[in-house]
């Protein structure tokens, strides 16, 4: 049997890795690996490692997102904040951002905040408020942070989403449908956002103390995303209702190593709908271990060889599906001298999914 062939018999099953596939879209399958009733208009599931749909209901179907428009405006909010080294800087807002209907932090003319209480009150309470004083900090006025917007989410593949503000409340300007995303796009962009620790760190926290306000003082913001405390091993993301929207929910959890993302729109059930989608996802994308046994021959014995096997351990986030578009390279060394020793150097292997590169350790 050949080396290829045995290396492929010793995936086992699974753990993270991290999300170094391109954002690409691909066609809309008819079936999904994974199977669940929800009760929303759309719906995907989709494996944050991978990129891969397990699941998904009207996925390319446009419709109003609500507050899960807060998840680019934060992740604009935070690269600039990172890029300008200014997150934490004090500044004051601009008085357009007061007085924002809807869901608050609370912002008064005059207050002084930082980017980074932005992101928490944007996130947590879902402030409209926040939102709006991030836009203005980041693009200058709202129309170029919209710009930005929208520039981000083709840029990362979001192909059928228009934004027309940074909080989405209900906005007939964009369109006849006014500002809208699809939940596959949604899965996209949540995708993206979660490979920055920082935007993690804020839409997995239930509670922050921050200090702003006019002089600043210490407040406390609560997060509204009650699948933190519903779901073990939730990490966020995002909440979202208007009268246009309805109830729509961007949520991602990890279970032993694999992190899925699910999101929902028009969902009158959605915290349940939502659990029963992760159980079902993560019935099925279960962390493979990748094991290699080699025998590399040594220099000068004759019959002599040496057991190689992976240097590191690599796992991998994959449903069986999955499996069958992966592909595993091993290149050993021609042969090794006498007094090799496990843990020497012997060669690389590399693993890839889609032709893509996800993961490689060495031989030892």
């Amino acid at each position: 049997m050949n080396t290829r062939k045995r290396v492929m018999q010793s995936l086992l099953i699974f753990v993270q890795i991290a999300a170094l596939t391109l954002f690409c879209v691909p066609s809309y399958a008819d079936t999904y690996p994974v199977s669940v009733e929800v009760s929303a208009r759309a719906a995907v599931l989709m494996n944050a490692d991978t990129g891969a749909v397990l699941f998904a209901k009207n996925p390319g179907e446009p419709r109003a997102i609500a507050s899960t428009t807060k998840i680019m405006t934060t992740i604009l909010t935070l690269e600039d904040g990172l890029r300008k080294g200014d997150m934490d800087k004090p500044f004051c807002i601009d008085d357009r951002a007061v007085g924002i209907e809807g869901t608050s932090m609370y912002l008064k003319r005059g207050d002084t905040v930082t980017k980074r209480a932005l992101c928490y009150g944007m996130m947590l309470p879902s402030g409209n408020d926040a939102a709006t004083a991030a836009a203005y900090a980041v693009g200058g006025s709202l129309e170029n942070f919209v710009i930005m917007m929208n520039a981000k989410a083709k840029l990362i593949g979001m192909k059928d989403t228009i934004y027309a503000n940074p909080h989405g409340l209900d906005d007939v300007r964009a369109g006849v449908s006014g500002q809208h995303s699809t939940a596959y796009d949604m899965a996209v962009l949540t995708r993206y956002a979660l490979q920055n620790p920082q935007f993690r760190r804020i839409c997995s926290s239930w509670e922050m103390s921050l200090y702003y306000g006019n002089p600043p003082y210490r407040r406390m913001l609560f997060n509204n995303n009650k699948m933190l405390r519903k779901y073990d091993g939730c990490i966020g993301v995002k909440t979202g209702f208007t009268d246009a929207a309805l109830r729509c929910l961007v949520s991602a959890a990890t279970r032993g190593g694999v992190t899925l993302i699910a999101v929902t729109l028009n969902d009158p059930d959605d915290w349940n709908d939502h659990t029963a989608m992760f159980n079902a996802g993560f019935a099925k994308a279960a962390s493979r271990a990748v094991a290699v046994d080699e025998r590399v021959s040594v220099a000068g014995v004759d019959g002599g060889y040496a057991r190689v096997g992976l240097a590191d351990e690599l796992y991998l986030p994959f449903t069986d599906d999955e499996m069958k578009r992966v592909r595993v390279k091993v290149n050993a060394v021609p042969f090794v001298y006498v007094g090799y020793k496990r843990g020497d150097f012997a060669g690389t292997v590399q693993v890839f999914f889609d032709g893509k590169l996800m993961a490689k350790s060495n031989l030892a």
